[in-house]
């Protein structure tokens, strides 16, 4: 295959993605009688997926200070990865309105609230601790919601 055929190739596969995206932004969701449910579920997963978003950054963070021999980060290290591995199963489940969600927030709430206690022992020196904290205390709030 020369350049020229590689480039027409491409061209082509190019207007064919195109094609498909604009038919699939003419779809109407709205028309749809059927119930999908997971609108129910929408802060939870929302909130799910903001403490998986500040949880890595504060791991990160974490990890940058533990290489850096400030052992005082390794509880909240721990707490933050169990909360990662937690939430991120809650925002999908919350998704997809999954009959074992009550369960998951349950024990997400768990792990949220301790996430928060440990990273609250940090929170007046390192933003990405207050900013996990936050919205671990916001995800376990929606937890509760659900779990009660």
């Amino acid at each position: 295959m020369n350049r020229r055929e590689l480039l027409l190739g491409g061209m082509a596969l190019a207007g064919a993605a195109l094609v498909g995206n604009a038919e699939a932004a003419e779809h109407d969701h709205m028309a749809h009688e059927h119930h999908h449910g997971a609108a129910g579920n929408a802060a939870l997963a929302k909130s799910a997926a903001d403490c998986v978003q500040t949880g890595e950054v504060c791991l990160a963070h974490c990890l940058i200070l533990l290489g850096d021999g400030e052992k005082e980060m390794a509880a909240c290290a721990k707490s933050v990865s169990q909360m990662l591995a937690l939430c991120g199963a809650l925002q999908q489940l919350a998704n997809q309105n999954s009959k074992l969600l009550p369960k998951l927030a349950a024990l997400a709430q768990d792990a949220c609230n301790q996430c928060e206690e440990a990273c609250k022992k940090h929170a007046e020196k390192h933003q990405e601790c207050k900013a996990c904290g936050e919205s671990c205390a916001a995800c376990a709030k929606e937890c509760k919601k659900l779990s009660a």
